[in-house]
């Protein structure tokens, strides 16, 4: 529902088509490689492939499409991992129409559009942690073992407890779930 009433929003504009629409990550990457739009524009969380890993996986394919991030996560952790994808927008749901299509219009002429308020917080509080222990952290958040998480990145058990060792000293948490939902809730993970 959300989706046909963003694409009917963005049809209003007489200057701004619709050309595709995706129900998840991997289908949005689809069709973005498939009808090369001028600007793509996605949310952070999605099934099969997040907003931010499409955004990456364009700008490692060295994609022309330009990449808005639409998403109710006013978190600065998120902003700083979106332009780091390549995304050159960051606006949350709860904008007007006008304004979305006026930003449609600014990134596809590659200019950036940022929630000005969120992005005064994004430089308050940098992401301590690199992107392994990143990646060892999410893992761990959704429950899997250590030694499950050495076999899926290629590590071993070792080196992942000194990921997560690491990670839970930098958030200062007690435990790895609750490093987990400390980074998940400042938008790092």
């Amino acid at each position: 529902m959300v989706l046909g009433a963003l694409a009917a929003l963005l049809e209003i504009e007489g200057d701004i088509s619709v050309v595709a629409r995706a129900r998840n990550g991997k289908e949005a990457l689809q069709a973005v490689l498939t009808h090369k739009p001028d600007v793509f524009i996605t949310d952070i969380e999605m099934p099969e492939m997040t907003g931010l890993d499409v955004a990456a996986e364009l700008k490692r394919r060295k994609a022309s499409t330009r990449v808005i991030i639409l998403t109710t996560f006013a978190r600065a952790g998120y902003l700083r991992r979106a332009l780091e994808a390549g995304a050159l927008g960051y606006l949350l749901k709860d904008m007007r129409a006008e304004q979305l299509a006026d930003a449609v219009r600014r990134v596809s002429q590659g200019l950036r559009v940022v929630d000005p308020e969120l992005a005064a917080e994004a430089w308050a509080e940098p992401d301590p942690l690199t992107d392994r222990e990143r990646q060892v952290l999410r893992l761990a958040g959704e429950g899997h073992a250590s030694g499950d998480i050495a076999g899926s990145l290629g590590l071993s058990e070792g080196t992942v407890r000194n990921y997560l060792s690491e990670a839970i000293s930098k958030l200062g948490a007690a435990n790895r779930i609750e490093a987990a939902r400390i980074a998940r809730s400042k938008g790092w993970l």
